[in-house]
């Protein structure tokens, strides 16, 4: 509409065009309850349809007409709720209402000042007249249906954390529902949304999978196993299904059938695939685009991806850039495949730049991989996150591993309201996975590690460090007689698929091989040794090397030697003195009761940060003395994840995209990404002092020194430093 000096005005397009106050807020209510499920659409309206209700102070009129001096508006629709609404939901909008710009604040306690930016402090400062509201618009709130919720629950704390929960939630419709109709009308022709073909990619999954030759036993026991998971998933009606399959067994397209399965069975609307590395996810991302091609876009979100790009350049799918940058906003896509640490610290964000995509969660299919690679203090939270998200928002979860820790007392305690179901309830045939027999060889140093992997037909050593798998990789390259490759996360993308591949050609042509490798190869790498030599860290970590040994069953038994060479970080050295004394404890440390006894231990050693890790235990677990912390929690809750950086390795090949990145073509990051090496921070901090990198643009950097990269090893920096992978 044009501008009326009786106009209430929310925003003013660059064209001269002027959005109303009222028409905002109707629409954003609509859009809010658009963004929840049916139960709670009401309660999301009303977040929508107060949230702005401070622009219809004279003060906000005066400066969005060209006063300069800004005003607070959020909190004037704060005050209303929680003076004017007496439901269980009054305090939760209050928070999302009085946050929608600045990030959900803590509570604070009663005596807060107006100058702290706590909720209870933003809700003392001064108010002005926004009576114009009540004429236009008035006060309107639902039935109190979430009462009723949270009186089922059994305790106090049980009762803050699903409050606090679903305030994430609500301020998740919210915030998406506000930056989508403020967009729609300052920028009308914005592109939002990914479509796929979810029955089209099941069946071409279901293609994928009936094509695999079952010539071996265990080829046959895979199919079984597998089988065993389909009929779960349709048969069941659990919120959480547990996916404990053996090393080898194929998970990973296993997991993707039942979750398309899942899908369509119960009229889900994405698919959201979250692992615990970036290495693995690029590896499944291929897989998946592999097999669906067009029908099924995969959606990556992850700290090595970059679609900041203005000029909405295409890539080779014809999807801009920018349309898949909005993707990851709010997930608006069929199929996403993000890491664990986007994926929970979204969930416990106080900033609507994470929290946003909260509510497309809902009536969605999660598959959690390698789920045993949770961070153990976070077990608390994490596990209440996705029990809220399929009890309450409708979703099914599949949590999956090889190496399946006994979650049941956590289930039990921390989401009880949840139904949790075991995909695979025959478990005799497991016996075949154990393909290999699992030896300590105590320990050596890398001089004898060389020469005992180049005495097999073809072996596989893993190491704890990028330097040491270099230098093992410098002593067996001297062989003559077999084919010696590197693979470590020095390499980029592009280089180890290349190896990769190059590997997988030199094995099925029965040449002699070694290779030499991070970590990076233990999961969703398809590579077969007949035997493989893994220096000593978590029992997980021992478990999953041996599933490159002996893959496909064609020998009575592999080998893998576990051996050490020297001090470990503290980190591993914890987890690495439990496995030894499980060597001399059991007979096979592959058994489940091994890995159940491993991970029993473990669980020991950080009982107490299991218990204390949650928001109601940092309140002080009560709500009439303490508001809830939501932006201190926020700051807490951190997985822990080495700071890396990725470097571009000039080549012939991506010239001219470097080129075009200097002159500001930000669209060339996007496939730059396949030549990024990763270093640790402190690593790129070397060379940037040192010279050997230079900035391309922003915070885009490039290897200066080609002497510095070989596609065999990857960068050297011409420095020792004990990185773990």
């Amino acid at each position: 509409m044009s501008e009326d000096s009786n106009t209430y005005i929310a925003h003013t397009a660059d064209d001269g065009r002027v959005q109303s106050v009222k028409e905002h807020l109707e629409q954003t209510a609509e859009l809010s309850a658009e963004n929840a499920v049916t139960e709670f659409k009401d309660i999301a309206r009303c977040c929508g349809l107060y949230h702005d209700l401070g622009k219809y102070s004279p003060k906000f009129q005066r400066y969005i007409r060209g006063s300069g001096q800004k005003v607070e508006h959020a909190r004037f629709g704060a005050s209303r709720i929680k003076n004017n609404c007496k439901t269980s939901y009054a305090d939760m909008l209050a928070y999302c209402i009085c946050g929608h710009h600045a990030g959900l604040p803590d509570g604070g306690v009663r005596n807060d000042n107006p100058e702290q930016s706590t909720l209870n402090g933003m809700l003392k400062r001064e108010l002005y007249d926004c009576s114009e509201f009540d004429k236009e618009i008035g006060d309107w709130f639902p039935d109190d249906f979430l009462f009723e919720e949270l009186k089922k629950l059994p305790d106090n704390k049980e009762r803050i954390e699903a409050y606090s929960f679903f305030t994430r939630y609500f301020y998740s419709c919210l915030t998406d529902a506000d930056f989508i109709d403020t967009e729609r009308f300052c920028a009308p022709d914005t592109e939002r949304g990914l479509d796929g073909d979810i029955i089209a990619a099941y069946k071409k999954v279901c293609a994928k999978l009936d094509g695999f030759k079952c010539e071996t036993a265990l080829q046959n026991v895979r199919s079984v196993i597998q089988s065993q998971v389909y009929d779960c998933v349709e048969n069941g009606d659990a919120d959480i299904y547990m996916l404990d399959m053996p090393t080898g067994s194929g998970k990973t397209l296993c997991s993707i059938k039942a979750a398309l399965q899942l899908a369509i069975k119960k009229d889900k609307k994405r698919i959201v695939y979250i692992m615990p590395y970036t290495s693995i996810i690029e590896q499944t991302a291929e897989v998946f685009e592999n097999i669906f091609g067009s029908s099924l876009p995969v959606l990556q979100h992850h700290s090595n991806y970059d679609f900041d790009d203005p000029e909405k350049a295409a890539d080779e799918s014809g999807i801009t850039n920018e349309k898949l940058k909005k993707a990851c906003e709010n997930y608006d896509a069929p199929l996403i495949i993000t890491t664990n640490v986007q994926f929970f610290e979204s969930l416990y964000h106080n900033k609507s730049s994470r929290l946003r995509k909260l509510h497309n969660l809902a009536e969605s299919v999660l598959v959690f991989d390698e789920i045993h690679a949770l961070p153990v203090e976070y077990i608390q939270p994490c596990l209440r996150g996705i029990g809220y998200i399929t009890k309450y928002l409708h979703s099914t979860a599949i949590l999956m591993s090889a190496t399946m820790p006994d979650y049941t007392r956590f289930a039990e305690k921390f989401i009880p309201q949840s139904t949790i179901e075991y995909a695979v309830k025959d478990k005799r045939l497991f016996g075949i996975f154990d393909k290999c027999k699992y030896q300590y060889i105590g320990q050596n140093d890398l001089g004898s590690i060389a020469e005992k992997a180049l005495e097999q037909e073809n072996a596989l050593v893993i190491v704890n460090k990028k330097s040491t798998a270099r230098e093992l990789y410098n002593i067996c390259k001297t062989s003559a007689d077999h084919e010696v490759y590197h693979l470590s996360t020095y390499m980029t993308p592009l280089d180890r698929s290349d190896t990769i591949s190059r590997i997988r050609a030199s094995l099925d042509n029965g040449r002699k091989t070694v290779v030499i490798s991070t970590s990076l190869i233990e999961a969703g790498v398809d590579l077969d040794f007949k035997s493989v030599f893994r220096e000593i860290a978590g029992l997980d970590n021992i478990v999953q090397s041996g599933g490159r040994c002996n893959r496909e069953g064609r020998m009575n038994s592999g080998n893998v030697f576990v051996f050490e060479l020297g001090p470990l970080h503290r980190e591993i050295a914890v987890k690495a003195n439990i496995t030894r004394k499980l060597f001399e404890e059991f007979e096979n440390i592959s058994s489940q009761k091994a890995v159940q006894e491993y991970y029993d231990r473990i669980f020991a050693v950080s009982d107490k940060e299991i218990e204390t890790n949650s928001i109601t235990e940092m309140m002080g677990g009560d709500m009439r003395v303490s508001g809830i912390p939501f932006r201190s929690y926020a700051q807490r809750f951190k997985f822990i994840e080495k700071e890396t950086v990725g470097i571009v390795i000039p080549c012939e090949e991506n010239a001219e995209l470097i080129k075009s990145l200097k002159y500001g073509a930000r669209s060339a990051m996007r496939k730059l990404q396949r030549y990024c090496a990763s270093v640790n921070k402190y690593e790129f901090d070397y060379m940037v002092e040192s010279g050997t990198v230079q900035n391309l643009y922003g915070n885009i950097y490039m290897l200066s020194a080609p002497e510095y990269y070989s596609k065999e090893t990857g960068l050297d920096i011409k420095k020792e430093f004990n990185l773990i992978i």
